[in-house]
C-alpha cells in the first residue's frame, strides 16, 4: 500500500503534524516515517534564483552594454547551505511506493513560493497526487482539517503565479536599476559621501519606503513655525463660568479676510485685540444646543500591521521582533495565523467562537482576563458576532484577524515575558469585541454676539461597555479633539461640572460675556515615523493615518505585504540608508540614505511614488485572484524595465 508524504516549512511545524497525526516512530535523518505517513521538511528557503553570471560568466562584470538584464528562461539553484535536506525531500518525492504529496507549506503567498521552488527542482513521482494543506493556526484540531479538507494543489496555481511574479519582478528591478544607476551615479555618490567606491542599492518597494522617510525628515527639517492667535470667550457668571472658542462663518465680518491664519486663528495679536475690541459690551445669545448620546464601538481586531504598530508603541520594539514573537506564538499554538492584512473574522469562524472564549475561560490562568470574561458571562453578552463589522467574508484574502484559539497554555509557562504581554494585547482585543460600546453623553453650544459665533462641546462617558478592557492601553494613544472636554471617567468631578452646566443651558437664552481671551498657538512640523507607524504608512500606500477608522475605510493596495514590510525595513538599516533609534524606534534617514534618493529622484522618480509601487502590488494581487494572466503583468513589467532604460541612458 502507497504512502503520503507530508512536507512543512520547517522542523518544528513537521513535529506539530507529527503529533496531530500521531506519529511517534523515532525520527529518521531528515524526516519521519509512520506505516502510512512521511512527514519531511524544508528549513526555509532550499532553493533559490540565480545571479545573473550563472547565466553568462561575462555578467558578473557590471557594464552598461550588457543591462537590461531580462533572462527568457529563468534559472534555479539549491542554495549550498541546505544541499543536504534538499536532496532528502527530493529522494522522499521520487519514492515509488508515495501516493500523495501534501504541500504543509507556510499559509501564504510566500509560503507557497518556497514549497513551489522545491517541487519544481525535485521533479516528485508524476503518480502521486498533490495536495494543498491550508490552515489558520497549528492547533491540533485545525492541522487535522487542513490535511482531511486538502484541496488539489493546481487550485492553488494562481497562488503560485503571483509568488514567482513578485520574486521576478523584485530580481529584475532591483538587480538591473541598481546596476544602472550605480555605472552612472556611483562614482558621484561615492565623492559626496566621502567613500572610495559606492554602489545604489535600489528595490522596488525598499526604495519607495526610504523615499517616504526622506520626505518626511526634509519636511521637518523645513519647517518653519507660524504663530498665530485664538479669541476665547468666556462666558457666565461665578457659577455657570464656562469658555467658548471663536470660529469665523459666512455671516462674520471676517470672513474671508486676509487678516485670518485659519478659520479660527488670526496672523497677528494686534488684529485679533481689535477684534476683541468691537465685541466688548455686546450681548451673547445661545443660538444652538444640541445634546446626544454618542456610541463607539470597540476597534476591529489585529491584523500584522496594526499589531506591529501597537508593539512599538507600546514596547518600542522592531516591526520584525513582534513578528518573530507573534510567529512563535502561532507555533505555540496560542494565536491564529499571524501573517494577515484582515482585520475581520470569517462567517465560519464567528460562528464557532465561543470554542476559543471556552479556552480563554478555562486555560488562560490571568486574573484580569477572567474578570473580563466572568463578567461577560453574568451581563450574558452576546456572543453572536454575525451582522456586526467584526465579521465580513468579503475583506478576508488568505486569512482572518488575528485572534487568541483558547489552546496552547501548555506551553504558557515557558513563554518570555514581552511574549506574553504580547499575547495579552491579543486577547483583550479579541474580547473587547464582545463588549457593548462605550456610551457617551455629548453637548455642543453655540453662542452669537452679533454676527460672530463661538463653539463649546463637552462630553463624558456615561457607560464603559469595551473600554472596561481597552481603556487602559489603547484609548491613552489617542489625540483628544482640540477644544473638547474628554472625560472617561465618571469619577472626574471637575469635569463633570463643566457638562452639568452646559446642561442647564438653554437655546435661545441671553448670557453674560465675562471676557475675551488671546491663546497663542504655533503650528507643529510633521512627527517623523516610527518603526510601526511607518508599517502602517506602507500598508496605506504611503499614507499615515491616525483615525482607525478612516484607515480601514480607505484600505487598499498596500506597499509589500504584511510578511515582508518589516524585513524591508530591517533591510534599509542593515545598508545604513535609515537609522533607527533602539530606545524611541525614531526613523530618520542617513546621508546615503538621503544621497540615494537624490540620485533616484533625478534618474526614475516614479519609483519613489508610493501609488506606482501599490499598483505593482494589486497587480500580483490580480494574478492570484485570475483576473490577468501572469503573462500579461510580465509583459508590462518588461516595457517597463526597457522605457526605463531608454530614457535613462538617455538623461545621462
Amino acid at each position: 500500500m502507497g504512502k503520503k508524504l507530508l512536507i512543512t516549512e520547517k522542523p518544528s511545524v513537521a513535529m506539530e503534524f507529527a503529533k496531530a497525526l500521531k506519529i511517534t516512530t523515532n525520527r529518521k535523518n531528515g524526516y519521519l516515517e509512520s506505516q502510512d505517513w512521511i512527514i519531511t521538511w524544508c528549513v526555509g528557503h532550499l532553493v533559490t534564483m540565480s545571479y545573473p553570471e550563472k547565466y553568462d560568466e561575462k555578467l558578473k562584470v557590471w557594464r552598461l552594454d550588457t543591462l537590461p538584464f531580462i533572462p527568457e528562461d529563468w534559472k534555479y539553484e539549491i542554495i549550498p547551505q541546505v544541499q543536504n535536506q534538499f536532496q532528502i525531500v527530493k529522494q522522499l518525492m521520487q519514492r515509488e511506493d508515495i501516493e500523495e504529496i501534501y504541500n504543509a507549506g507556510d499559509s501564504g503567498r510566500e509560503g507557497e513560493y518556497i514549497q513551489r521552488l522545491v517541487f519544481m527542482m525535485a521533479k516528485p513521482n508524476p503518480k502521486a497526487k498533490m495536495k494543498r494543506v491550508w490552515i489558520d493556526s497549528q492547533t491540533e484540531e485545525e492541522i487535522l482539517r487542513g490535511i482531511r479538507e486538502a484541496k488539489d494543489l493546481s487550485e492553488y496555481d494562481s497562488l503560485s503565479d503571483s509568488a514567482y511574479l513578485r520574486a521576478k519582478e523584485d530580481y529584475l528591478i532591483g538587480i538591473n536599476f541598481s546596476r544602472l544607476l550605480s555605472i552612472i551615479y556611483g562614482r558621484k555618490l561615492a565623492q559626496s559621501i566621502q567613500e572610495d567606491k559606492a554602489s545604489i542599492s535600489v528595490g522596488r518597494v525598499m526604495t519607495c519606503v526610504l523615499g517616504m522617510i526622506v520626505q518626511r525628515e526634509r519636511e521637518i527639517r523645513n519647517f518653519v513655525k507660524t504663530k498665530y492667535y485664538k479669541v476665547i470667550g468666556e462666558f457666565g457668571d461665578k457659577n455657570t463660568f464656562f469658555k467658548a472658542e471663536w470660529k469665523v462663518n459666512e455671516n462674520s465680518k471676517m470672513y474671508e479676510s486676509n487678516q485670518l491664519y485659519n478659520e479660527s486663528g488670526f496672523k497677528k495679536e494686534q488684529d485679533a485685540k481689535e477684534f476683541i475690541a468691537n465685541l466688548a459690551g455686546k450681548q451673547a445669545v445661545i443660538v444652538d444646543l444640541k445634546k446626544a448620546k454618542q456610541k463607539e464601538n470597540a476597534p476591529l481586531l489585529f491584523n500584522l500591521a496594526e499589531l506591529q504598530n501597537e508593539c512599538t508603541k507600546r514596547f518600542k520594539i522592531k516591526p520584525d521582533e513582534t513578528l518573530e514573537i507573534v510567529q512563535n506564538l502561532y507555533e505555540k499554538k496560542l494565536i491564529t495565523y499571524p501573517r494577515t492584512d484582515a482585520r475581520v473574522l470569517s462567517t465560519a469562524v464567528a460562528k464557532e467562537i465561543s470554542k476559543n472564549l471556552n479556552g480563554i475561560a478555562r486555560g488562560y490562568k490571568n486574573e484580569e482576563i477572567q474578570t473580563y470574561i466572568k463578567k461577560m458571562v453574568e451581563e450574558k453578552y452576546s456572543t453572536n458576532l454575525i451582522k456586526t463589522k467584526f465579521v465580513n467574508d468579503s475583506k478576508i484574502t488568505d486569512h482572518y484577524a488575528i485572534i487568541p484559539t483558547g489552546q496552547g497554555y501548555e506551553n504558557y509557562d515557558s513563554l518570555k515575558d514581552l511574549q506574553k504581554q504580547i499575547y495579552e494585547i491579543i486577547v483583550k482585543r479579541f474580547l473587547a469585541i464582545f463588549y457593548p460600546p462605550a456610551e457617551y453623553n455629548k453637548i455642543q453650544v453655540t453662542i452669537e454676539i452679533e454676527k460672530e459665533t463661538f463653539f463649546c462641546s463637552g462630553k463624558v462617558c456615561i457607560k464603559q461597555g469595551f473600554l472596561e478592557i481597552l481603556k487602559p492601553m489603547e484609548k491613552n494613544n489617542k489625540k483628544s479633539t482640540s477644544n473638547e472636554q474628554n472625560v472617561e471617567n465618571q469619577e472626574d468631578k471637575q469635569e463633570n461640572t463643566d457638562l452639568e452646566i452646559l446642561k442647564n443651558l438653554k437655546k435661545g437664552q441671553i448670557i453674560e460675556v465675562k471676557n475675551f481671551t488671546l491663546k497663542e498657538a504655533e503650528t507643529s512640523p510633521p512627527t517623523r515615523y516610527n518603526s510601526g507607524s511607518i508599517i502602517l504608512a506602507m500598508e496605506n500606500a504611503g499614507k499615515l493615518i491616525e483615525e482607525e477608522e478612516l484607515r480601514e475605510q480607505i484600505k487598499g493596495a498596500g506597499i509589500g505585504t504584511s510578511a515582508t514590510r518589516a524585513e524591508i525595513m530591517k533591510k534599509l538599516e542593515k545598508i545604513k540608508y535609515i537609522e533607527i533609534n533602539n530606545k524611541t524606534q525614531i526613523i530618520t534617514p542617513t546621508k546615503k540614505g538621503e544621497n540615494i534618493y537624490d540620485i533616484v529622484q533625478y534618474a526614475m522618480p516614479d519609483m519613489l511614488n508610493p501609488k506606482l509601487t501599490a499598483s505593482w502590488e494589486k497587480g500580483l494581487d490580480m494574478v492570484a485572484k485570475k483576473e490577468i494572466q501572469p503573462d500579461e503583468f510580465m509583459t508590462k513589467l518588461k516595457k517597463y524595465i526597457y522605457s526605463k532604460f531608454d530614457k535613462l541612458v538617455i538623461k545621462r
